[in-house]
């Protein structure tokens, strides 16, 4: 039962519900998982740790942002313009 229930969660292709953002408007939803995304492999990384968990938001980002904003966001952070704390 532990395998199934892990094997969904593994091949969930779409981002869940979260209670923090209960409107339709999914826009706060899209930019805080890439915020997340970017502070946990930061931190991960910094301390010589495994990024893997970090994947979960980044599944997250991708499937409720669009990829427009998602390629301006990259150049962004590459430039050091980015507007979010990562």
């Amino acid at each position: 039962m532990a395998d199934i229930l892990e094997d969904k969660i593994k091949n969930y292709r779409t981002a869940p519900f979260d209670a923090r953002f209960p409107n339709t408007n999914q826009t706060r939803n899209c930019f805080q998982n890439y915020l997340d995304f970017h502070r946990c492999s930061k931190a991960l990384s910094a301390k010589g740790q495994e990024t893997s968990p970090c994947d979960w938001y980044q599944r997250v980002y991708k499937s409720l942002c669009p990829i427009s904003w998602v390629e301006k966001w990259d150049g962004q952070v590459q430039d050091g313009s980015f507007p979010g704390k990562i």
